[in-house]
């Protein structure tokens, strides 16, 4: 029987992700690439060479500067969105990864005699916990409390 973790169960069955999550995903493969700097750089040498064309200075330089702010901002605002599913779905594996390693450890410790003497006495086997863990857990010492 395969245990499966509540999140791994809630993936199972094809791409849940919204439109706007899946833009955000694909904004951030396309920004991150060598071809986006080389259009970027691109804008701003026609930017520049485009110098002759303005009547006044000051509105050449607020173009750039305009276009430069809004375009940051959205980038911003796509990439730190990015950032922050890429952070938790690292969170989500390294939880299902020590669940893991604690019901692993813990069945060893039900199975050696020896872990269990090193551990100490109160070694108990339990119903599932709401983890999902069905390992040992070590019962509270009514003397310490």
């Amino acid at each position: 029987m395969e245990r499966r973790s509540e999140a791994a169960r809630s993936r199972g069955g094809g791409d849940r992700r919204s439109p706007f999550d899946r833009f955000v995903e694909q904004a951030e493969l396309r920004v991150s690439q060598a071809p986006f700097f080389f259009v970027c750089a691109g804008i701003v040498v026609a930017w520049l060479i485009s110098l002759p064309w303005w009547t006044d200075l000051k509105t050449w330089q607020v173009a750039i500067h305009t276009v430069a702010s809004v375009f940051t901002l959205l980038l911003l605002v796509l990439l730190e969105n990015a950032s922050r599913r890429a952070s938790e779905a690292s969170q989500e594996k390294l939880n299902v990864i020590a669940d893991a390693l604690a019901a692993l450890l813990a069945s060893s410790a039900f199975d050696d005699p020896e872990l269990r003497t090193a551990a100490g006495s109160g070694w108990t086997r339990r119903a599932p916990l709401r983890c999902g863990c069905t390992g040992i857990h070590r019962r509270p010492n009514p003397a310490a409390q």
